[in-house]
């Protein structure tokens, strides 16, 4: 008998081991269908907790089998801000090892960030995503919290929490109590041999860093301020050590950026002024304390532009612009005027959209014009035909009446002149005239001695 119940007992253990072996390998295809290899396990946007900022941040990466290390190569963490711009926030290096089944990232500036495998310098905002863990092109996995459709909750300032994926469901939920797996041993660089040279991954430690586009006038919120940074050399920078220098206040930088690659830092210890009345200057310092780059960004940032290295002019001088292309994390490109919207157009004088008016042919009632200067139409003002009285006539150039003068020489006969012939008889006419008197004067005045003399003459021919 007791043999009997001993078998039923054994039996009975034996078949819910079964089930529970069962219900396990279920459940491990459940997970095997739903999350990726490597996935996001837990994100946290940080809390203000007795006075300390950002408690609690994290983004924690985790992977199904952790039997053997794996390679992060190509891995990159990605975020969308409340403004939907997107920026790169953690690149994984191409010799990055991940052992164990998590890694924990934590933005650098919180608490205790030191004990997590990498740091990041942009912080989560409560109401945001999604936040993409993608490889290359590929997203790999993705969440978001904006607390509609496919997106979970978002977190509330009152009640912190951590949004936490449950891996029976592959669905987010937000935990009270959560605490995250602080093991530096789960990521490390490895040596990486090339076969044909014998030499490691070469890293450089924040040489060849320097400034490319900065975003100080910001539209609606101080989280749309960053500064970028480029790789201008041929090895990797490990930003580790490297600080930014502003308002002689120092701030951390972190990360690795390849070689002539770009990357933006979204600011959140501090913020820059958005549009200084004098210049403003950045500076990169190293690890020892010297300056490897200085950024001076004048007067004159606009509203929704950043301020950008644009290229070198004819004697190498860095040329930077205001531009209207914001490009963090990428390229830089020049653009003078902003966008218009529709319907709008960009006033190349004053640098503002101004609304578009197209004009189209008025037609214009009978008896009006359409004046081309104001769009409207006119009467038409028709001068009626001035009549002039009796000995008038109408001047057409002045429009005015003017009196007739008859010509009244019809009624005498014609003679020709000659006027230089009628001037010379004249003249002769009155030379003689003069002569005539004057002998006429002479004969008078001297005429006892004229007599006298005529009455000796007579009395010699006698």
């Amino acid at each position: 008998m007791k043999k009997f119940l001993l078998f039923n007992v054994l039996a009975i253990v034996m078949c819910g081991l079964f089930a529970f072996s069962a219900k396990a390998e279920e459940v491990e295809v459940k997970i095997a269908e739903t999350i990726p290899e490597i996935y996001i396990k837990a994100v946290n946007p940080g809390y203000t907790i007795d006075g300390v900022s950002n408690v609690g941040e994290i983004i924690e990466i985790g992977r199904k089998d952790s039997d053997a290390p794996i390679s992060l190569a190509g891995l990159t963490v990605g975020y969308t801000n409340s403004s939907g711009n997107y920026t790169t926030i953690v690149e994984f290096p191409e010799n990055s090892m991940m052992a164990g089944e998590s890694i924990l990232l934590r933005l650098a500036s919180s608490p205790d960030s030191e004990l997590a495998n990498m740091d990041y310098a942009k912080t989560l905002a409560m109401k945001a995503g999604p936040l993409e863990l993608k490889r290359g092109e590929e997203i790999l996995d993705s969440v978001c919290w904006v607390g509609k459709g496919d997106c979970a909750a978002v977190f509330t300032a009152a009640n912190p929490t951590t949004l936490v994926r449950n891996l029976e469901t592959g669905e987010f939920e937000h935990k009270i109590d959560y605490v995250p797996i602080y093991q530096k041993e789960n990521y490390y660089l490895k040596d990486e041999i090339d076969d044909e040279s014998g030499k490691g991954a070469a890293v450089s430690q924040c040489k060849g860093l320097v400034f490319s586009e900065i975003l100080s006038y910001y539209d609606t919120s101080q989280s749309e301020q960053f500064v970028e940074f480029y790789n201008v050399g041929s090895e990797q920078i490990l930003m580790d050590g490297c600080q930014i220098k502003y308002k002689n206040k120092y701030y951390a930088l972190s990360g690795i950026l390849k070689p002539e690659n770009y990357v933006a830092m979204y600011l959140n210890d501090f913020s820059l002024t958005k549009n200084p009345t004098n210049s403003n200057i950045l500076e990169i310092i190293d690890a020892n304390g010297e300056v490897l780059d200085k950024l001076e960004y004048p007067n004159g940032q606009r509203r929704g532009a950043s301020y950008a290295f644009i290229g070198y002019d004819s004697v190498g001088k860095e040329i930077w612009r205001v531009t209207y292309a914001v490009t963090p994390g990428e390229p830089n490109n020049y653009q003078e005027f902003k966008t218009c919207e529709e319907g709008k157009v960009i006033n190349e004088k004053t640098g503002n959209c101004v609304k578009v008016t197209t004009m189209t042919e008025k037609i214009c009632p009978e008896g009006q014009y359409l004046n081309p200067l104001t769009g409207r139409c006119k009467k038409i003002e028709v001068a009626a035909e001035k009549v002039c009285k009796e000995g008038y006539y109408l001047n057409e150039e002045t429009g005015r009446c003017k009196k007739i003068v008859e010509n009244k020489g019809a009624q005498y006969n014609l003679e020709s002149e000659n006027y230089e012939e009628k001037s010379s008889f004249v003249a002769l006419y009155a030379v003689i005239g003069v002569i005539g008197v004057g002998v006429v004067y002479l004969i008078y005045e001297f005429r006892r001695e004229i007599i006298k003399f005529f009455g000796k003459v007579f009395r010699r021919f006698r």
